[in-house]
């Protein structure tokens, strides 16, 4: 019972969050223009401060652990591949295909990461998670650039998929993505060591603050029962692949290579938490329909309420946390 109530205090008043989304769109607080804004604020605002806030204060040389980031890394990039080769199995529409393999395998780990393990080991101490983050978000938003410009609609209406002006744009998408561009600004700060005046400090720490509850409360606006019908097949198994099979998986293999404690926590958020409502943003904004994705980001960001749950608490009554 106690593992149980640990389990449900670092889940629940993530989710209760995303309830009050919902619940404020109901009443009329929230609408789908302002969820729009509040989602666009957090993707190219308070997310990528708050990724800068948290690798720019790190101190490497001291935490650094090589094996941990490199394990993050294979994980993700193995997850992409393993994924898109399944997608070719039973969804043959070009422009789906990019989303299943998208909306299966990108994780809202710094959202949900950071958030989460604040919750279970305090705030200020995000533990594992930014390198966690340095080791799979560069990939998770790189490779989604490519996968949903090579599957997007001008693709498949006569365009050349190896054009110069398809790179160009890939190469584009890759180097202007606000995530990249604040993990690779906070990571290049603090291996130069660059001071933070107290001015400065504080108004990034007001503008990071922003971003997990709007993010989160952005995400429950966002749940549309009559959508997630819409793709229910293929969402159902993308939400299976994202919730479960990477989790039984990968995290046996990381407690087969030694990871233990905020280790497994972060990995187990990298490999099991809700895909991410950027997700979405960006399926749109690349010639896409979205429902696919929409569909999913539904049906993980509930679901994850019990399998993440179910998660920790399986590593904490094995003592793995």
């Amino acid at each position: 019972m106690e593992n149980f109530i640990f389990s449900i205090n670092a889940t629940f008043p993530i989710f209760i969050l995303m309830l009050l989304g919902l619940f404020f769109r109901k009443i009329g607080l929230i609408n789908e223009n302002f969820t729009a804004a509040l989602n666009k604020f957090v993707f190219k605002a308070a997310l990528p401060v708050l990724l800068f806030q948290d690798l720019s204060v790190q101190d490497f040389s001291a935490t650094w652990n090589g094996k941990f980031v490199l394990f993050c890394f294979l994980v993700t990039l193995l997850s992409i591949f393993l994924i898109a080769l399944i997608s070719f199995l039973f969804i043959h529409e070009n422009a789906k295909r990019g989303e299943f393999i998208q909306v299966s395998y990108r994780s809202s780990a710094a959202l949900l990461g950071i958030a989460f393990i604040q919750n279970i080991y305090g705030k200020g101490n995000t533990g594992m998670a930014p390198l966690m983050i340095l080791g799979s978000v560069p990939l998770y938003n790189i490779f989604a650039v490519i996968i949903l410009t090579l599957t997007g609609n001008s693709t498949q209406s006569g365009q050349r998929r190896f054009s110069r002006s398809l790179i160009t744009k890939t190469l584009r998408g890759i180097v202007s993505n606000p995530i990249i561009i604040g993990i690779l600004i906070g990571f290049i700060w603090s291996i130069l060591k660059i001071p933070q005046p107290p001015i400065f400090s504080s108004t990034i720490q007001s503008i990071a603050a922003l971003a997990t509850p709007l993010g989160l409360m952005a995400m429950g606006s966002a749940f549309d029962l009559q959508k997630a019908k819409a793709e229910i097949a293929p969402a159902l198994a993308a939400s299976v692949i994202k919730l479960i099979l990477l989790v039984m998986f990968f995290l046996p293999l990381a407690v087969l290579f030694g990871f233990r404690n905020q280790e497994l926590v972060a990995l187990l958020v990298m490999l099991g938490s809700a895909s991410t409502v950027s997700c979405y943003i960006m399926a749109k904004n690349m010639g896409h329909d979205g429902t696919l994705t929409a569909s999913t980001i539904m049906m993980t960001t509930f679901g994850c309420a019990f399998t993440l749950t179910f998660w920790l608490y399986l590593l904490r009554s094995l003592q793995l946390i």
